[in-house]
């Protein structure tokens, strides 16, 4: 009876330590109690608990997905049973380790299988790497620095390599102080590489900068219509103020305007107010652009343009993807990116090679999922050494550091809302900005190398100088 409880138990501790809102602790857990009972049942009866587990698990985000993504649904049956079974078989794959009495095998098999899960969705999927375990950890800095050197890709090894190694000492097979000094030693250094990142601060003082935004409009709105014209005026106003008070670079949400060639000259207020001022204004256009339009990051007066490069399918049809190099502002290390943009590490390390130490990102969230998404964008400054300011609609405003401080937050509700501070030193370049995804081959070298090791144990040769003997004759005697 025990046994479909444990389940539930996972079930419930991954809808807690995952999806809009987790708490990080309960992340470390999750895996746990389903992992005990894999070490005690057959493959099959591990494969079903697996898949049981996390398809539970993540229940509560079907109607994010269906109604505020509006994602098909088959395209999110398929995205959501897919994990479930890749789960259960590596829950079934601890279950037949640990019964042959491999446990250290047994317990990397389920954070290095999954860690290669998450980066070949990352790949395959539209969605970029936004969908990791990892984020849950953001506000945990000690453990998001991690990053910094693996990507999200280490970060969630260490959250299941912690389960998988507890489950498989319990299970009573040998090898337990080898099981726990290899898995307590992988995270004591983890754990002590990230404490070491949190202890320079970086220095303050820098430029002044402000996120403004309102969600009323919360639409894109035609600039060159009194309702645009109005907001116009309204932001201007804003503006003025803000660099009167000596903020240098002001960025405003993304798709505010509906702009197009003959109706730029309508953002002349906001462009007037950079001008005089020597201020960069970002604001966030569908600008159109001959039989297509595009979603823009248009810096001003500079009118350095950044095009986004990955749009959210079925959300922004009327759009068409960005290509080309990332955007630095004129004689800066500061550079332009686009709110779904930064679910691609490999984006912002694009950024970072080419000389970038800051991001700015006008996005727009979904009011429930502006938690989540800006600590997407705070997990990137991480994983390449870069401050991220994101100024979100219907969601959150965060400038965080290269070390993924949050130095000022606020979310968007009400007429406007202002997010006001001086940008972080920069740092060096991290590990990971330089050597990219090379964790996740790392895990399937250990896949690669557990596999092989299984099959050759299961059919084992015997030794070259062994022979089987002769029967020796006997001799009758009377």
């Amino acid at each position: 009876m025990w046994k479909p409880f444990a389940v539930v138990l996972s079930a419930v501790l991954f809808v807690l330590g995952t999806g809009l809102h987790p708490v990080p602790w309960f992340t470390w857990l999750a895996a746990l109690p389903v992992l005990v009972v894999a070490a005690r049942v057959r493959f099959r009866a591990a494969l079903v608990a697996g898949f049981a587990a996390w398809a539970l698990g993540q229940v509560p985000m079907w109607g994010y997905f269906l109604n505020v993504v509006e994602m098909p649904l088959p395209v999110l049956a398929l995205s959501q049973l897919a994990p479930s079974l890749l789960f259960g078989l590596l829950t079934a794959g601890f279950s037949t380790l640990v019964r042959r009495g491999r446990p250290v095998s047994a317990a990397l098999l389920v954070p290095a299988g999954w860690a290669l899960v998450e980066y070949a969705f990352s790949v395959a999927m539209p969605h970029g790497a936004w969908w990791s375990l990892a984020y849950t950890q953001a506000d945990l800095l000690p453990v998001l620095q991690t990053a910094s050197l693996t990507g999200v890709w280490g970060v969630t090894f260490l959250l299941l390599a912690v389960p998988s190694a507890i489950a498989a000492a319990l299970s009573g097979t040998a090898g337990r102080l080898r099981l726990a000094l290899t898995f307590g030693t992988v995270v004591a250094v983890a754990l002590a590489y990230g404490t070491f990142q949190l202890l320079g601060t970086a220095p303050a003082g820098g430029p002044r900068i402000a996120l403004l935004v309102t969600d009323h409009p919360n639409d894109t709105i035609p600039v060159d219509t009194a309702e645009g014209r109005d907001l116009v005026a309204r932001y201007a106003a804003r503006a003025e103020a803000l660099a009167a008070s000596g903020v240098r670079t002001i960025v405003l949400p993304e798709k505010t305007f509906r702009v197009g060639p003959r109706t730029m000259a309508a953002l002349a207020p906001l462009n007037r107010v950079a001008t005089r001022h020597r201020v960069t204004i970002v604001a966030g256009l569908v600008q159109e652009r001959g039989q297509g339009a595009n979603n823009v990051a248009l810096a001003l007066p500079s009118g350095v343009r950044y095009v986004k490069k990955h749009l959210i399918p079925g959300v922004e049809n009327e759009v068409q993807p960005g290509e080309g190099a990332p955007a630095l502002l004129p004689g800066t290390t500061e550079g332009l990116i686009i709110c779904k943009d930064l679910d691609y590490p490999e984006l912002v390390r694009a950024s970072r090679a080419r000389g970038a130490t800051v991001l700015y990102a006008p996005a727009w969230d979904f009011v429930d999922d502006g938690w989540l998404h800006g600590r997407m964008a705070v997990t990137r400054g991480v994983e390449s050494g870069m401050t991220v300011a994101r100024a979100a609609r219907a969601g959150t405003l965060v400038v965080s550091d290269p070390r993924g401080r949050i130095v000022a937050e606020t979310t968007s509700d009400g007429d406007f809302a202002t997010l006001t501070t001086s940008l972080p030193g920069p740092v060096a370049p991290t590990p990971y900005s330089r050597l990219g995804d090379w964790f996740p081959w790392a895990c399937a070298a250990i896949l690669a190398a557990t596999l092989a090791t299984t099959a050759l144990r299961r059919h084992p040769k015997p030794p070259a100088h062994q022979t089987t003997p002769h029967p020796q004759p006997t001799t009758a005697t009377h």
